[in-house]
């Protein structure tokens, strides 16, 4: 993201009126923050750590995580889109693309590693009946 705002800052990439960059933005924005919080309810109702640092003691599977596997980047690339747009700026919006590739390969790959690992065919069920994404 700071790489996009700062390419913004030397080649401006503006692609929206001002009224709308502000109310659509913070929209993103908002929904993408509750839905972190949302998530962050299911780890506490079910005694679990949320930071990825930390062991998981248990399989959500409730709430948003019915419907994907990973509402949590879901809900951060959300906060992304609705930064870029406050920002007015299609470089930041851009540079959601490789930061995805990063979170895809770099984190969710271990991640599902190490829950497949620690649960086994809960998991693997749960992997096959809900989508990553959407």
């Amino acid at each position: 993201m700071l790489l996009g705002l700062g390419a913004e800052v030397l080649w401006p990439a503006d692609f929206l009126a001002e009224r709308l960059q502000y109310l659509l933005g913070s929209a993103l924005f908002s929904m993408g923050g509750i839905l972190v919080a949302v998530c962050i309810t299911e780890f506490r109702r079910a005694g679990t750590n949320f930071q990825t640092h930390k062991p998981t003691n248990a399989l959500i599977t409730g709430g948003p995580y019915r419907i994907s596997r990973n509402p949590i980047y879901i809900a951060l690339s959300i906060a992304h889109l609705g930064i870029s747009v406050v920002a007015d700026s299609g470089w930041t919006m851009a540079m959601l693309i490789p930061a995805l590739a990063v979170i895809r390969f770099g984190v969710i790959a271990r991640e599902e590693k190490y829950l497949e690992a620690k649960f086994g065919d809960e998991y693997r069920y749960y992997k096959n009946t809900v989508r990553r994404w959407l």
